[in-house]
């Protein structure tokens, strides 16, 4: 499927994205009604829900589950961040992050080459353990960048793709990406998914993604925290 098809079925890109970022974690995932769930069990230990503009029965349905644990979270895809906050209010949700994007772009347009580091005091170290790619860039025994990615059928899911503060703007973050898509990247692979942060959106889009929607993240929380973060 197409980067293009798959943005027109924003029901199956949740389905493939959700499979893929529960695959490079190791998560346990299941369904809620028609909408993929996973469990976060690094973390909160707790399910989160994702849904792409459900209905206002729907989301009410999900929001009670989300509801049932504090460290719930209900996770939205859209494109009307208005209607679904005032939803959330209405359900006894408050919104932990709405900064987040889901982002695609079409792997053809990406280099698959093994990357090469300019700076001799760096060193990349590459892995894969149950179908997860790992890209590690060290600095002695620092890690100064990392990444990771599993592929869903014809879809490459990127993951907790990190710079650590002291080496930014350094280029590590579009190293990794391409150190990942050259291990995990083959023929079949027509799709990268992956949902980014501010300042990872505006890396992506220079390397060609597109912002396909908004995520919503939203919990019984009231603390204010980023639940997006880890």
């Amino acid at each position: 499927m197409s980067p293009d098809a798959l943005v027109e079925d924003i029901t199956r890109l949740l389905e493939v994205w959700v499979a893929g970022w529960a695959g490079c974690r190791g998560y346990d995932t299941s369904v809620e009604g028609r909408f993929p769930a996973a469990l976060r069990a690094d973390t909160t230990g707790e399910w989160e829900y994702f849904a792409h503009d459900p209905s206002d029965d729907e989301f009410a349905a999900l929001a009670a589950k989300t509801a049932e644990a504090s460290a719930r979270v209900l996770t939205i895809l859209t494109n009307d961040v208005a209607r679904f906050t005032a939803l959330a209010q209405k359900h006894g949700l408050n919104v932990t992050s709405a900064s987040q994007a889901m982002m695609i772009v079409d792997m053809a347009t990406q280099d698959t080459e093994d990357p090469w580091l300019s700076d001799d005091d760096l060193n990349l170290v590459t892995s894969e353990l149950d179908r997860v790619h790992h890209a590690v860039v060290r600095s002695g025994d620092t890690v100064a960048a990392s990444g990771r990615v599993f592929v869903v059928g014809e879809t490459a899911v990127f993951d907790k793709i990190v710079v650590q503060p002291t080496f930014q703007r350094r280029g590590l973050g579009s190293f990794i990406m391409k150190a990942l898509a050259a291990q995990a990247i083959g023929p079949d692979v027509e799709n990268g998914l992956l949902l980014a942060s501010l300042d990872g959106q505006k890396l992506y889009s220079h390397l060609g993604w597109s912002v396909v929607c908004r995520v919503l993240m939203l919990s019984t929380s009231d603390e204010g925290a980023d639940l997006s973060v880890g």
